[in-house]
This record gives C-alpha cells, sequence and structure tokens, in this order.
C-alpha cells in the first residue's frame, strides 16, 4: 500500500512492490520478447492485533481488537512489436478482497466485507525508434483502468479501500463507501479512468500530462489534470509537479473535499545521491491554492547505506510538516516510507497540521531478509478547537523472501499518544502504549 513518496531508500528497507509485481508466467513469446503474452497472480493474506483502538467508542474498554485481511489480485498482461511503428502493451486483471474479524482498530472496515472487481484495464503504445529526437520509447501513450504514480508525494496510486464502518459523512450508515475492505494491504490501486501521455523518456529533460478520474468514494471519486517536467542526470533529478482539480462527485464528499474542485497545487522536488555514492535524498515543496486559503506541505530525506559494511546497514532521516488544512490528495501505499503504521494508518490524522521527524535503520542479513526499524515524533502545529494527535511510536519489521513464490512480513508497533479519548486525543481507554502486532504472507505466480 513503486517510486516512494517520501523516500528512495525502498529497495533497501522493504519488499513493498512484491504483492504488484507478481511474478509472471508467460503463456506465450514469439521471437524472444517481440510478442508476449503472460499470466499474473499475486495474493497476500494478513492477521492484525492491537490492545487500544481508535473507533470513538468510550465504552470499549480497553479496546483490543483482531482482525484479519486478504486479497488475491489475478489476470493478463501482454506487448506486441509486431506494428507498424513502436510497440502496443496492454493489460487485463479482476481482484478479490475482504476482512473478516473485529475490523480494523481505526473504524475504516468492519470484518464483513468482501468484494470481487476488474482492477486493471488498459492499452497503451510506445514509440520505439519512431521519433529518434526523443529517444527510445521517447512517446508513451496509454488509457484505461491502471495505476498512476507521479514522483514525489502528491499521487501514488488510487489505494484507500474504506470498508462498511467507514461512514465519513454525518448521519450517513450505509455502505456507500466500501470498497470490499483489506483497508490495510491495500491492493485497489488502479484509478477507474486514465490518460497518460509521458515525453522524452527517462533521461534528460522528459515531463507527462496526465489525466485522472478515480471512482473511489472513499476520494470522493475526484478528477484530476496533472503536468509534470523534470531534468534527470546519474545523480539525480529535478522536477515540478502541477495538479488541477476538476470535479468531485458531491454524493460522497467530505470534510474540505468540494475544494479539490478547482484547487490547484504546484511542487518543486528532487531526488538522487547528488553524486555521493551509496547516499540517497529526496525533497519537494508543495503548496495547495483552495477556496479557503493557501495550504503548505513539504519533506526533506537524506540516508545512508554502508555498502562494505557487513549487512550492509542503512540509516535515514525524514523531516516533513504539513499545515492545518492541507489536502493528502492521493498519497499512499504499502510501506512506502509510510508516515507510521498506527498513526497514519489508524490513529488519525498526520498529513495535516502535523509536524514529523522519523529515523529508519535497517540491514540485510541476506539476500532474501531485511530487518527495519522506525522511530516517529508526531507534533501537532495547532491544538486550537481539536483533537490531538502528537504522539511517539516505533515500529520493528522484516521482510524474509522465504521462496521465488512467498514473503513473510511480521511486525510489532508501539504507539504512545500525549492525549486519549476522554481528554481531547483518540485512542481508546487511555495514553497508555498501544502494542499493535501484525503478520502478513505474500505469494505471487
Amino acid at each position: 500500500m513503486r517510486a516512494p513518496p517520501f523516500a528512495p531508500l525502498l529497495s533497501l528497507v522493504a519488499l513493498c512492490a512484491f504483492e504488484q509485481q507478481a511474478h509472471a508466467y508467460t503463456l506465450y513469446n514469439e521471437d524472444g520478447g517481440g510478442t508476449v503474452l503472460n499470466a499474473e497472480l499475486g495474493a497476500g493474506f494478513g492477521w492484525f492485533s492491537s490492545t487500544r483502538n481508535y473507533i470513538g467508542d468510550p465504552q470499549k474498554q480497553p479496546g483490543s481488537m483482531r482482525w484479519q485481511e486478504g486479497y488475491a489480485k489475478y489476470g493478463l498482461s501482454g506487448s506486441t512489436d509486431k506494428i507498424t511503428a513502436g510497440s502496443v502493451y496492454g493489460g487485463f486483471s479482476l481482484l478479490s478482497s475482504g476482512s473478516w474479524g473485529d475490523g480494523d482498530m481505526g473504524a475504516t472496515t468492519a470484518g464483513n466485507e468482501r468484494r470481487t472487481a476488474v482492477e486493471d484495464a488498459f492499452l497503451g503504445w510506445k514509440s520505439g525508434d519512431l521519433l529518434p529526437a526523443l529517444g527510445k520509447d521517447g512517446v508513451d501513450f496509454s488509457f484505461g483502468r491502471q495505476i498512476v504514480t507521479v514522483d514525489g508525494f502528491l499521487i501514488t496510486d488510487d489505494g484507500f479501500s474504506a470498508g462498511n464502518a467507514f461512514n465519513p459523512i454525518e448521519g450517513v450508515r450505509d455502505s456507500r463507501f466500501n470498497r470490499g475492505g483489506a483497508f490495510y494491504l491495500g491492493q485497489r490501486l488502479a484509478f477507474g479512468n486514465t490518460a497518460v501521455l509521458k515525453l522524452g523518456g527517462k533521461e534528460g529533460l522528459h515531463g507527462s500530462l496526465i489525466w485522472l478520474k478515480s471512482d473511489n468514494p472513499g476520494q470522493s471519486k475526484t478528477e484530476l489534470a496533472v503536468g509534470t517536467i523534470d531534468y534527470t542526470t546519474p545523480i539525480g533529478s529535478i522536477g515540478s509537479t502541477y495538479v488541477r482539480g476538476l470535479d468531485v462527485d458531491e454524493r460522497y464528499a467530505f470534510a474540505d473535499r468540494l475544494e479539490r474542485k478547482g484547487m490547484n497545487v504546484y511542487s518543486i522536488r528532487g531526488q538522487g545521491n547528488a553524486g555521493i555514492e551509496n547516499a540517497d535524498f529526496a525533497f519537494e515543496v508543495a503548496r495547495e491554492e483552495k477556496s479557503s486559503g493557501s495550504q503548505r506541505a513539504m519533506f526533506f530525506d537524506a540516508g545512508y547505506t554502508f555498502a562494505d559494511v557487513r549487512w550492509q546497514p542503512t540509516v535515514s532521516y525524514r523531516y516533513s510538516r504539513y499545515s492545518s488544512g492541507w489536502d493528502f490528495l492521493f498519497q499512499g501505499g504499502y510501506r512506502k516510507r509510510y508516515q507510521g503504521e498506527i498513526a497514519l494508518n489508524y490513529a488519525g490524522s498526520v498529513t495535516s497540521n502535523m509536524e514529523i521527524n522519523d529515523v529508519l535503520l535497517a540491514v540485510r542479513p541476506t539476500d532474501k531478509l531485511t530487518l527495519n526499524a522506525m522511530a516517529f515524533d508526531y507534533h501537532q502545529l495547532s491544538r486550537r478547537n481539536e483533537q490531538d494527535f502528537t504522539a511517539r511510536e516505533i515500529d520493528l519489521f522484516l521482510d524474509w523472501a522465504v521462496t521465488d513464490n512467498i514473503t513473510l512480513s511480521p511486525l510489532i508497533g508501539f504507539y504512545k499518544p500525549e492525549k486519549w479519548l476522554g481528554n481531547g486525543g483518540r485512542q481508546s481507554g487511555s495514553a497508555s502504549t498501544n502494542t499493535y502486532m501484525q503478520f502478513i504472507v505474500w505469494v505471487a505466480f
């Protein structure tokens, strides 16, 4: 729940793309790749528990919960260059998901969600050597239902997967936001309708023009236009993103979602090693212009891998800050340097009115095993007339590729809020430490 929005260290800290990049089984391969048809299957199942919850029910003491989530994604993908110019590619898949047990501790799923629906359905064309001035595949156009990711932290995918417990509109108690549960595993990533034009490849000066229309009720079925421009060199890239809010579905609008229509977002971003071998740096500064005024957000990330030391330890520090009315748009994804497992997924908003410092340490005892530790400090910028999400969190987790097809991901997290439900916070029972555990099995064929 992909280039990471907050850090380019993803490959060393987690195998988060595993569930998407399922090992394809080749059904047909002509001329060593001229025409290829693949069958793909990816699945995941997770067990979760916590000693506290954030569902807002003062009668539930102390609030411990247990739940399970699962999904399976299955489909076909392929490409061919047996056309007049360039190559054509595409994909089609279905996704089945569900939640069981008590539902998650953040009141997003109820534990009774089940759904099977189309996930991917897209076609694309790449120019090949047709336009030498733009480089190999210098034009890449695709449309349909697909995952779209923009470098930076504004648009990652459409992965928010709510269930029957998610009722953000006061007085509404129906299942209009239910997307099939599996909130944490969150593999319903594709936007409902897209058109994407990429120009210039991936090196030097390149850019894109994108139209996105979400069919996700939890995102108020937002429609956006996006433009990017980047300059990429061997030591890094610098770029800018512009986002224009085109529309939202008012039937699903809540909080400040109606302001997305007509909203403008501007950002400057960069990432790379700045010429320092084994280093990683990333930053983004963004501004939103909404009808209620201007909002700002930013992050800076710096990390280093000691490649010549046993277990190749990686250390990284990130600072991020969000103003009080910041709209997080389409941030999301499994362990893309998340802002904390408990804080972001369950305990409350950490993407508005918040300053966050976090540190990561990762080691790799083997090529198949990565051990990770993360520590977070959340400081709420303004505490006037609203809940207080000030807290600290520590997460310990590992990713173990047991075989080429199976990866195990156990995690334990400790979350200590400053306040609880009885005095201005969200946590049930008390402000004592919530212990959270999860165990996920990823399968790909």
